[in-house]
C-alpha cells in the first residue's frame, strides 16, 4: 500500500518525475515482495529487468528472486548483492533505478570489501548484535567493510537512481536505514573503528576487519562517499512509510474496539530491560489523563546486552522488565511487599506484589521475528509475575539468562504471527481497563 500510493503519485511520483519508459528495480528487505508486487502494479512493462531480495523463498513474476541470510548474512547475501551491483553497473545515463529498501536489506543484500570474506561480516555482525550495538553504531561499522552500502550502490551507476524506503530505523535516517546503499554517508572509519572499540575491543573482531578499520582511519583507503560525491548527484531518496504508519493503525483498530488511543510519540529505546519500566511510568502518567478505557500506542526500538545463554528477544525482553517492575513498584494500586522481585524463592507462598489483570501489554516487532526465535513477542499483564511464581518459576533469573522465550512460553502469552512481509521496528500496546 506505501508503495502503490508512492508509485502512484502520493508523496513522490516516480512515474510523473521520470519520462523515461523502462526501469530496472531492486527490492531487497523483508517488505521486498510486496513493494516489487506494487512496483509491477504501477510500472507494468516499464520494467525491464528486476531483483527481488528477501527473508524467505519467493517467486515474483519478471524478477530474479534470491532468499538472503538474516539478521545474519550468508552465501545467498552476497551473491544478492554482487547481482544488484552488476545491475547497476550494466546501466547507462539514461536509464532508470529503481530500489525499494525495507528493514533487514543489510544483512540480506551484502558484498565483503575486497580485503574482507563474507566470515568475517559475519562475525562481526554477531559480535556487535551479542553486545547489544544499536542499528546506528551497528550499520556503521556494516557500511566501512562493504561494496555496496554507504552509497556505493548508486555510485556503481551512471543512471538516475530513485530509491523509494520503508524505514525500520528510529529517526528515519536515511544513511542507516539498510545501511543507505545509495545515500551519501558522514561517518568515516574512524567512527566505525571507535564503534568496535565501545562493543568489546579489537579482540572480540577478526584481525581482519580490525586491519581494515585501522587503515581506513589512517586514510589509506577511500572513505564511504558523502552526499557531496558528484557520483551520488543523480541518487535522490524518499522515505514511504515509518513506525508511524504502524503507530496510526493501531490506534485506528484500537478505536474501532471501543478504546479511547492515545500515542507516546517518543521512540522507545535503550538497553530493553532497562527502558521497560521507564516506559511503564510514562504510560501511566499518559493514562491518568484519559478516559477508560484507554488504549496505549508506542514504538521504536531497543537493544539487548547478550550475556546469558537462553533464547529471546528485544520484545519478550521488554516484556518481561515492564512486568517486573509493575510488580516491584506496585503503580497503579497498592501493593504489601516488594521482596517478589529480589526473591529466588519460587514458591506460590511467597509475599504477594503488584497483580492487576486489567492491564494488557504487549511488545511485538513489526516484521513478526523477534530475535533468534519463531515469535513476534509477548503478552504480559499485572498477573504475569504471579502466575509465574505459581508455576514455580523465577523471573529474574530467565531475565538475566536472556531467557524470555522460556519464560513465556510456559506461561502460554508468546505471540506468533509469522513473518509480516515488512518491517517498521518493534510496537508496544498497552491496554487500561
Amino acid at each position: 500500500m506505501l508503495t502503490a500510493r508512492a508509485l502512484s503519485g502520493g508523496r513522490v511520483s516516480v512515474r510523473d518525475a521520470e519520462t523515461r519508459p523502462s526501469y530496472t528495480v531492486i527490492a531487497a528487505g523483508k517488505a521486498a515482495p510486496a513493494m516489487a508486487e506494487a512496483a509491477i502494479s504501477h510500472l507494468g512493462p516499464q520494467i525491464r529487468r528486476g531483483l527481488l531480495v528477501s527473508s524467505t523463498p519467493t517467486a515474483v513474476l519478471g524478477f530474479d528472486c534470491i532468499a538472503g541470510g538474516h539478521p545474519i548474512p550468508n552465501a545467498e547475501s552476497e551473491r544478492a548483492g554482487r547481482r544488484a551491483l552488476e545491475l547497476a553497473d550494466s546501466l547507462g545515463p539514461d536509464d532508470v533505478l529503481l530500489i525499494l529498501l525495507s528493514g533487514g536489506a543489510s544483512a540480506l543484500m551484502a558484498v565483503p570489501a575486497a580485503d574482507l570474506t563474507l566470515d568475517d561480516k559475519r562475525a562481526t555482525t554477531n559480535q556487535l548484535l551479542k553486545a547489544g550495538a544499536d542499528i546506528y553504531a551497528l550499520n556503521t561499522v556494516r557500511k566501512h567493510l562493504s561494496a555496496i552500502k554507504g552509497g556505493w550502490l548508486a555510485a556503481q551507476t551512471k543512471a538516475t537512481c530513485r530509491t523509494l524506503v520503508i524505514s525500520d530505523v528510529v529517526g528515519d535516517d536515511v544513511s542507516v536505514i539498510a545501511s543507505g546503499p545509495t545515500v551519501g554517508d558522514d561517518s568515516t572509519f574512524q567512527d566505525a573503528l571507535d564503534v568496535v572499540q565501545q562493543f568489546g575491543g579489537a579482540t572480540a573482531f577478526p584481525a581482519a576487519v580490525v586491519r581494515r578499520l585501522q587503515r581506513g582511519a589512517a586514510k589509506a583507503l577511500p572513505d564511504t562517499p558523502t552526499g557531496h560525491d558528484p557520483r551520488l548527484a543523480r541518487a535522490t531518496t524518499t522515505i514511504i512509510g515509518s513506525r508511524r504508519d504502524a503507530m496510526l493503525g493501531a490506534m485506528a483498530e484500537a478505536e474501532a474496539r471501543g478504546y479511547h488511543a492515545i500515542q507516546i510519540g517518543d521512540a522507545v529505546i535503550g538497553e530493553a530491560r532497562t527502558a521497560a519500566a521507564a516506559h511503564m511510568g510514562t504510560v501511566f502518567a499518559t493514562a491518568d489523563r484519559s478516559p477508560r478505557p484507554v488504549c496505549v500506542v508506542s514504538s521504536g526500538e531497543t537493544t539487548v546486552h547478550v550475556t546469558g545463554a537462553g533464547k529471546g528477544g528485544r520484545n519478550q525482553e521488554f516484556a518481561l522488565a515492564a512486568a517486573l517492575s509493575l510488580w516491584g513498584t506496585g503503580l497503579r494500586t497498592s501493593y504489601r511487599d516488594p521482596s517478589p522481585v529480589q526473591s529466588t524463592d519460587p514458591s506460590p507462598a511467597s509475599p504477594q506484589g503488584y497483580s492487576d489483570p486489567s492491564l494488557v501489554l504487549a511488545s511485538v516487532g513489526t516484521d513478526g521475528i523477534d530475535g533468534p526465535t519463531d515469535a513476534a513477542g509477548a503478552i504480559a499483564d499485572g498477573s504475569s509475575i504471579s502466575r509465574a511464581l505459581a508455576a514455580g518459576l523465577v523471573p529474574e533469573r530467565f531475565l538475566s539468562d536472556n531467557n524470555t522465550y522460556e519464560f513465556f512460553q510456559a506461561l502460554d502469552d508468546l505471540i506468533h504471527t509469522g513473518p509480516t512481509g515488512t518491517n517498521v521496528g518493534d510496537i508496544q500496546v498497552i491496554l487500561l481497563a
